[in-house]
């Protein structure tokens, strides 16, 4: 993605408030009146210093005084409206731009997942949505309310001394040059901070997902060294952007000093030459002193834009990434279930991310509707490349897969997908309850239709001995589960979606016996009446296929039942006797 301008970022950003208009209407009104206030201070300050002490008027000072007790109460209740809507209208716009980058997400196709790292991801969504946050909720309210201060006091400068406020207008190009420099600076160094963030953040998902393995062989020390070390370039990043960031305010901060104290020496000439009052003097460097503040203040919030705009790029290119896979213009959607009638025409496939590397070549398979096929062969002879296509994760580089009759790559995806029922080898178990799991391919079933696909998976009777039974929750990746148990899940899940075409990457190839019995009685129930494909691990489900594809490099190399093929070919005789029959 190419860079992108602050303004066109901070456009995105703040073009998410549009929504909530009426609540930035009330929070600028807020801080309107709450500006307003502080500045009449000023002139509270100079009725004090001439009609109290140099009128020397005890009442003047008391009634003035009770004033700005009033305009500072006013204020004050002001401010609260202010900081809460800003604040609110922050949390807000963080919540609308995640929900809008995970919907987002949920539509990029694998090839995305398979060059992006998940924690990358979630850090994006963490980090960089709570900068976000930050910069909406106080460094907007801060920004407007700095500005409003300082267009104010400005006015009122003028008001007081039109040749003091001139003086202090001088002083703006030069406060105006380090913005320009060294803002630049801490954008690009902020995106770097929040890249090296990610970093870390993918780093840990990816140690914490898989610490079984990290301590099975003893890896903790290496890995916290090679956490260490990514923890160290987030700080040397870190240390750039400071480094600008703390230049730009102090260069700032020392200009505007130096205006203020050249003007109020200025000033004090002025007042013992008559042409001023003490009280208006006063009020000018109250004012001036209040421009200046606003002016620092509005640097630091600079810096916090710029510190976003980093941010705002990261995210702006995940809701930009163009999903690979999408639903043509005049897509079909599939009103009903599918025959599960299945033609792969010649196909030709190479993965996106190595393009050099064939993976099928020339695959010409009919699967007709209702038949049980097996895909045999050794590991990368392309079995679970097929399903990734009939899925249409990927799209096929030459040839093309019908579905009844009609090219998958002109249908609506989701209708697609729809007539699908997945079974993976390694079960997929959700950190939710039982019942959430078992209806996840069906939200809409009832508590009886879970609990019969359940009895159908031979699930039923464990289920119903954990503690809360279907409402138990099974704990991030069904860590309260056996292999088998959570297989039987899955096979439950499969049973309840109730779709036309089955793809089963067999699920008892990593289970002992009792737990093998239980669910291939729960996948004969399964397969009934559906087309079913499976890549095949032991000899049971070789034999009850109709059909047995054998495969290698890529390729089709054999046809037929498991009598025919031992008999006549080498490579699956060889693929029984040392794999099924293992």
């Amino acid at each position: 993605m190419q860079k992108v301008k602050t303004s066109t970022l901070m456009s995105w950003l703040f073009g998410q408030l549009k929504p909530y208009r009426s609540k930035v209407a009330i929070a600028i009104v807020a801080l309107i009146i709450a500006a307003a206030c502080w500045l009449l201070l000023g002139q509270g300050v100079k009725a004090v210093v001439d009609d109290g002490f140099i009128a020397n008027s005890a009442d003047n000072i008391t009634r003035y005084m009770l004033v700005v007790l009033g305009i500072a109460l006013v204020g004050s209740v002001a401010a609260y409206f202010r900081f809460y809507w800003m604040i609110w209208l922050g949390e807000r716009v963080s919540a609308d731009i995640r929900k809008e980058v995970y919907s987002h997400l949920l539509t990029l196709a694998p090839d995305f997942f398979a060059t992006t790292r998940t924690g990358e991801v979630i850090s994006r969504f963490t980090a960089d949505t709570t900068l976000l946050q930050s910069v909406v909720g106080m460094g907007l309210s801060m920004g407007l309310r700095s500005t409003i201060t300082f267009i104010g006091a400005l006015c009122l400068m003028l008001f007081s001394s039109p040749m003091l406020t001139l003086y202090v207008l001088l002083s703006v190009p030069l406060v105006l040059l380090p913005i320009r420099v060294l803002g630049a600076k801490v954008r690009l160094y902020s995106k770097t901070s929040q890249d090296r963030v990610a970093d870390v953040g993918a780093y840990v998902d990816e140690t914490l997902h898989e610490i079984h393995t990290v301590q099975a062989y003893s890896h903790e020390a290496i890995d916290t060294g090679l956490f260490q070390d990514r923890v160290e370039n987030v700080m040397q990043a870190a240390h750039s952007r400071i480094k600008y960031r703390a230049l730009l305010v102090a260069c700032i901060m020392a200009i505007s000093v130096s205006a203020i104290v050249v003007v109020a020496w200025i000033g004090a000439q002025s007042v013992l030459e008559g042409v001023l009052t003490a009280g208006e003097l006063t009020a000018f460097m109250f004012y001036a002193v209040m421009a200046g503040g606003a002016v620092a203040t509005i640097s630091e919030v600079i810096g916090e834009i710029q510190k976003a705009a980093g941010a705002s790029e990261r995210l702006m290119e995940l809701l930009h990434t163009q999903t690979s896979i999408a639903s043509p213009a005049q897509a079909e959607a599939l009103t009903s279930k599918a025959s599960g009638d299945i033609k792969l025409n010649n196909v030709g496939f190479s993965y996106p991310q190595s393009p050099e590397n064939t993976v099928l070549t020339s695959i010409n398979l009919h699967i007709k509707s209702g038949e049980r096929i097996a895909l045999v062969g050794p590991s990368g002879a392309g079995k679970s490349t097929i399903f990734q296509l009939l899925l249409r994760f990927y799209d096929v580089n030459s040839g093309d897969i019908t579905l009844d009759g009609k090219n998958i790559a002109e249908l609506e995806v989701s209708s697609l997908r729809q007539q699908y029922a997945l079974v993976p080898q390694e079960s997929v178990i959700f950190a939710s309850t039982v019942a959430d799991n078992i209806s996840y391919g069906r939200p809409s079933a009832s508590q009886s239709e879970i609990q019969e696909a359940a009895k159908a998976a031979r699930a039923h009777n464990f289920i119903e001995e954990l503690p809360n039974g279907y409402q138990t929750n099974l704990g991030e990746r069904g860590v309260r589960l056996s292999g088998g148990q959570k297989q039987r899940v899955a096979i439950a899940r499969a049973i309840l979606a109730d779709r036309p075409i089955l793809l089963l990457d067999e699920a008892t190839s990593s289970l002992d016996a009792g737990n093998e019995q239980q669910v291939k009685i729960a996948l004969d129930v399964l397969m009934e009446n559906r087309t079913s494909v499976v890549i095949a691990h032991r000899l049971a489900t070789v034999i009850n296929s109709d059909r047995i594809i054998v495969m290698d490099k890529g390729q089709i190399v054999a046809i037929g039942t498991h009598v025919d093929l031992m008999e006549s070919n080498d490579l699956y005789r060889e693929f029984a006797q040392l794999q099924l029959m293992s």
